[in-house]
């Protein structure tokens, strides 16, 4: 495994691998005043910088974020990498996700004028473009596509920018409140993306196997083991 280019935040540290990162390779620094996280990205200069507005909305609703910090050259993309604050607390258990589906859902309501994140689309639009994203619909199996598409073909509600992996893996209790963190997977899709595990008693069959659809159209070259697994409990749902 490389380690992250940290020369070009000028950053000088020790540095130890953190678990987690399932499409992702992620380091953190010790020692310093303020440690950091670095982590290896697939995404574009332009992509990164979409986050921008979009991590505005979510302070605006009480969420905290890790920002990304630039290199020393000014760009959020370093060599393939991006660096962020380390945001130290006690991590949600899944059962607590209710508890901030009231700002989850001021972040949506804040975020619902902004575009499509670039080369970007929604689910219910990879039938058109076959490519956004994660989600090749190409790399798939005709089948399996199929079945993806039949599932995001019956979802029915609103839209807008998602933060698309909603999971209590991604969110921290801190003394300042929720920090929300893994903002990969953003983008302008259906809400029920997020509100499926922030209202879990709410959604209905047909948001769950969308979710489950998008996992395995985004997972299946770079999570290939999830991916398929997806697939199975997808076939037998839809």
């Amino acid at each position: 495994m490389s380690l992250p280019p940290i020369h070009l935040w000028n950053v000088d540290a020790a540095l130890e691998p953190l678990s987690g990162g399932h499409r992702n390779a992620v380091f953190r620094t010790s020692g310093l005043d303020q440690d950091l996280v670095f982590k290896s990205t697939r995404r574009s200069e332009g992509q990164l910088r979409w986050l921008t507005p979009v991590q505005d909305a979510a302070e605006a609703a009480g969420i905290i974020v890790p920002r990304l910090i630039a290199t020393r050259d000014g760009a959020l993309n370093g060599e393939s990498w991006t660096c962020e604050p380390f945001i130290d607390g006690r991590p949600f258990q899944p059962e607590e996700l209710p508890q901030i589906a009231g700002q989850i859902a001021a972040f949506h309501l804040a975020a619902k004028a902004l575009s499509q994140r670039p080369e970007f689309c929604a689910s219910y639009e990879l039938e058109a473009t076959s490519l956004g994203g994660d989600a090749d619909m190409r790399a798939l199996p005709e089948d399996i596509a199929e079945l993806c598409l039949r599932a995001w073909a019956a979802l029915d509600g609103p839209t807008g920018v998602v933060h698309g992996d909603l999971g209590a893996g991604n969110l921290i209790h801190t003394t300042a409140g929720p920090a929300l963190i893994d903002w990969d997977e953003a983008r302008v899709d259906a809400l029920s993306f997020d509100r499926i595990r922030t209202q879990p008693e709410s959604a209905t069959a047909a948001e769950k196997s969308a979710a489950l659809a998008w996992e395995v159209a985004s997972g299946w070259g770079i999570e290939p083991k999830h991916a398929r697994l997806c697939a199975r409990v997808l076939k037998a749902r839809v």
